[in-house]
């Protein structure tokens, strides 16, 4: 073999090698995803809201045990997310996935650029996590549920069930500011329809009983349910506590009426979680987070209880039917 063709064969030796390699080094790496859950991890699981996070992932080439590792941590109490920020951070994941903005802001000061995938979050603009939607800039990403809308058009869905409503109770978590946005969201609606809102806030370390006993002294007629884990984790004492007290409730997630609460409207947040492993997937491939755009929510769904609706004596109107994606019987 002459000068010339060995020096080719050798070119394409390294050529065809560098990639093989690079790829055997790919397949040999075990990918570290943290996951910061603001309530427990049965109810994540109960939900379906894990378990569509982690199909996801498998179906993207993600295998626990091969080559993913969870570093997960769950926690009703939200005093306690920045000590369980600090404890995954200290793991050195390669990507944080967060259930909401309250574990994404635990997680900002010792972060230090680590990508953050926030799987609900009411607007990330407003909430300093983006520039903007298209473009957020900074390390944090993921999917936008445009709860400010929705807990605005919730008032209108309860008037619309209960034709003479007057007064409605908004179950809230002292010290959210999210919440704090959407309970204003909430009462310029309710005005406008000749309705109070009033808020309720509820005590992690007492309980819902007492946030009840407050209701009924208001005399609201019904309540919407602003958004977190914990009240997520909780839906079935909630729903339960609202036919108990004969209230009419609400809440945007489709899980609420699975666990007989009268209604929900807002975006699918099972699919969030699906969705969520998709930006997980890019950014391990290299992608920016700052470069990923928001999504927002494509759809809001509907669903009616009609057994729960039945059991607190309403007559849901034929047109709140009609608009249903689901009416469970």
């Amino acid at each position: 073999m002459n000068k010339r063709r060995r020096l080719v064969f050798a070119l394409g030796a390294s050529a065809l090698a560098a990639p093989l390699g690079s790829v055997a080094q790919q397949q040999g790496k075990v990918w570290r995803v943290g996951i910061l859950y603001s309530g427990s991890r049965q109810s994540a699981i109960d939900t379906g809201r894990y378990p569509a996070f982690i199909e996801s992932m498998r179906k993207l080439g993600y295998i626990e045990g091969k080559n993913l590792l969870m570093e997960e941590r769950y926690n009703s109490d939200n005093r306690q997310l920045s000590a369980l920020g600090a404890e995954i951070l200290h793991t050195k994941p390669d990507v944080v996935v967060t259930s909401g903005a309250a574990p994404a802001r635990a997680l900002l000061p010792a972060a230090r650029g680590i990508p953050i995938v926030i799987v609900v979050a009411f607007d990330p603009v407003r909430e300093g996590f983006a520039e903007s939607l298209a473009r957020p800039g900074g390390h944090i990403t993921g999917l936008s549920a445009m709860l400010d809308d929705v807990f605005a058009k919730h008032v209108e869905l309860l008037k619309l069930a209960i034709p003479k409503l007057s007064r409605i109770a908004v179950l809230a978590l002292p010290g959210d500011a999210d919440h704090l946005a959407a309970l204003q969201k909430i009462d310029a609606n309710a005005r406008q329809s000749g309705v109070r809102a009033i808020r309720v806030d509820v005590d992690t370390q007492k309980g819902f009983e007492p946030a009840f006993r407050t209701i009924a002294q208001e005399r609201a007629e019904a309540l919407i349910i602003l958004g977190t884990a914990y009240f997520v984790q909780h839906f079935r004492e909630i729903a339960a506590l609202a036919l108990k007290n004969h209230i009419a409730s609400i809440y945007s997630g489709r899980e609420y009426p699975n666990a007989d609460g009268l209604m929900s409207y807002g975006p699918d947040f099972v699919d969030n979680y699906r969705r969520a492993a998709t930006y997980v997937d890019k950014i391990l491939k290299g992608a920016k987070p700052g470069d990923l755009p928001f999504e927002q929510p494509t759809h809001f769904y509907l669903t009616i209880n009609q057994k729960t609706a039945k059991s607190l004596g309403l007559a849901i109107s034929q047109e709140l039917l009609l608009r249903a994606d689901k009416v469970i019987e």
